[in-house]
């Protein structure tokens, strides 16, 4: 696995995309969660195990939609699958256990592939039928499971008017 550095420049990136994406498709987009932190108060969260660590990276809204999202990009682009950790997944359940009925999705994907889309409750679903990594930290999802970008968050404006 890459170190850190690497791992924030390609998630920061993946982040941004998303946010362009979702843009397009009409949503008002504002980030939260850990990234919006200062430094101290990062690096104190890092340090402990709470759940405030997996808080979604941006809500956003269209009409009077609300959704949350958790951008999450894929280190090794061409497995097929998506690896999300135990404890992401453990946290986006408490968190859309609370939030209900504002949903949380985790926006998948990498540079070279479309956006795919899944929940926390779909995740933990596949897991029944999907692997765990050897580390057991995180669960392997077939990208196969994941639904279209656009099957969530609706057609482009300028798509819908052709």
């Amino acid at each position: 696995m890459a170190d850190w550095q690497a791992r924030k420049h390609l998630g920061d990136h993946h982040e941004l995309r998303v946010i362009e994406e979702l843009q397009q498709h009409g949503w008002t987009v504002h980030p939260c969660g850990q990234g919006t932190y200062p430094t101290p108060i990062q690096r104190a969260l890092s340090a402990c195990d709470s759940a405030l660590r997996q808080f979604p990276d941006m809500i956003a809204a269209r009409g009077s939609a609300v959704v949350t999202i958790d951008a999450k990009t894929r280190m090794r682009p061409h497995t097929g699958r998506y690896a999300i950790s135990r404890a992401c997944i453990q946290a986006g359940l408490q968190f859309a256990g609370a939030n209900a009925p504002i949903p949380l999705y985790y926006v998948l994907g990498d540079a070279c592939s479309d956006l795919a889309v899944l929940t926390p409750a779909e995740v933990s679903a596949y897991t029944m039928a999907g692997h765990l990594h050897p580390s057991g930290a995180y669960y392997l999802i077939d990208a196969r499971h994941a639904r279209p970008f656009k099957a969530v968050f609706g057609a482009t404006p300028q798509s819908m008017t052709a």
